[in-house]
């Protein structure tokens, strides 16, 4: 079906597709020389249990695997988007396929046979994914916390209405180190923000400490963190924190001074006046002793603005709370990239699917996570987020020559990064 446009200087503008093979995404194969070089696919093959008759299986685990792994990287959320994309020359290069992929009825099969096991098991491909990133053990490992709505779209197992998000939802707890994923962990709403975090807590702990039992590890969390079985469980086990608290009469009383002194700043200088200060603090539920307080008070033209920080780190008042505590807002930007990689479409109707659904978001991300590591160092892209990576170097046109010796990529002539192309492709293939 040609359709029409409106013309051009007398010339009819037309449009078809009957263009042959093409793809709308040559830049994947940069994805499958990463996760060749991170082993991805494989570990979670590995790990994850194949129930079918293999002499019966037309499309292999690890094939199912790869193609939503690159889809998801690709920009394609839906599993419907593949009655296509399964013929896609540039998709099934990637997932190292030379026939046809599998059709959206086998992926969803894949995802519906997925229980607590293969959540368990997907998760230690993470972790095996981060140990492997060090090539030295660590001196130190922060840990940030942080939980987010997820919205439903149907009668799910687990929706919840959350009047916080006023909407039904889940509400998911991710846990990051620096720029890599540890825990995609779905969770009902009707739960606190902290639910199951010291038990989360206490599984990184103790793998890590397995690798590296000198490792100096921090949790890094907001005020929906500071509850008093996770403080009381890292002064335990040696665990340093540092976690915002909400506040109170008596955390407001007691930085009253430090309040004063910024208030009588501003009032002088006109500008925004910030101090800092410490006291020693507890809380009527911590039932021990006093914790470490850092108060931040801040004042403008709009008034008082305090905030308030218990750790049990060393560092002055200043440094701890806009170098430390501060940089928690890093992970804002890594749970954005999450949702860039469909970590709330989390539309099946079971529990567990939709569980497999966001660690496979969490597993994308990690391969793109990858490529930024390993082959984008010192370029333009080097601290790009997932969309503009995608953008830039994904969604690249091509016209696909395949026969029985080669298959051929070719770009456009004026594709405007291809020196970055290059250069992430040679940086591959040095490592």
């Amino acid at each position: 079906m040609t359709l029409s446009l409106s013309p051009l200087k007398r010339r009819k503008v037309e449009v078809d597709f009957t263009g042959g093979d093409l793809t709308s995404d040559a830049g994947l194969v940069l994805f499958r020389e990463v996760d060749k070089k991170l082993g991805l696919s494989r570990q979670l093959d590995k790990v994850l249990d194949d129930p079918r008759c293999t002499g019966r299986v037309l499309h292999p685990q690890i094939d199912l695997l790869r193609q939503r792994l690159f889809a998801l990287a690709a920009g394609y959320e839906d599993l419907n988007d593949h009655t296509l994309l399964r013929r896609d020359t540039a998709l099934k290069t990637t997932s190292s396929v030379l026939t046809d992929l599998a059709s959206a009825p086998t992926l969803c099969r894949l995802e519906q046979r997925a229980d607590e096991a293969s959540a368990w098991a997907m998760h230690e491909v993470l972790m095996q994914q981060f140990i492997s990133s060090f090539k030295t053990a660590p001196a130190e490992l922060v840990l940030d916390f942080d939980a987010t709505n997820d919205p439903v779209h149907g009668e799910q197992v687990g929706r919840y209405f959350n009047a916080f998000y006023d909407e039904y939802c889940f509400l998911p707890l991710f846990v990051f180190c620096g720029s890599h994923l540890l825990t995609a962990y779905l969770r009902s709403a009707s739960r606190d923000a902290a639910y199951n975090a010291p038990a989360v807590l206490k599984c990184l702990v103790t793998r890590l400490r397995q690798q590296w039992p000198q490792v100096r590890i921090v949790v890094r969390a907001d005020a929906g963190f500071c509850r008093p079985l996770l403080l009381s469980w890292c002064d335990r086990h040696g665990v340093d924190y540092v976690i915002g608290m909400t506040k109170n009469s008596v955390l407001l009383t007691r930085s009253r001074l430090t309040q004063v002194t910024a208030m009588v700043d501003h009032q002088l200088t006109g500008h925004k006046a910030v101090e800092f200060n410490e006291f020693s603090y507890s809380a009527r539920s911590w039932r021990c002793q006093e914790r470490r307080m850092i108060v931040k008070a801040e004042h403008t033209a709009q008034g008082a603005n305090p905030r308030f920080v218990v750790t049990s780190l060393t560092d002055d008042p200043k440094t701890l709370y806009t170098e430390r505590y501060c940089a928690r807002g890093e992970m804002e930007n890594r749970i954005k990239e999450q949702q860039y990689l469909f970590s709330d479409r989390t539309s099946c109707h079971q529990w567990w699917p939709n569980q497999f659904r966001l660690l496979m978001s969490g597993l994308a991300y990690t391969l793109v996570n990858g490529l930024r590591r390993l082959a984008l160092q010192g370029t333009e892209l080097a601290n790009a987020q997932v969309n503009t990576i995608r953008l830039k170097l994904c969604k690249v046109a091509a016209i696909v020559i395949h026969n029985t010796r080669r298959i051929r990529f070719l770009l456009p002539s004026h594709y405007p990064y291809q020196g970055l192309f290059e250069t992430a492709l040679n940086n591959l293939n040095s490592t």
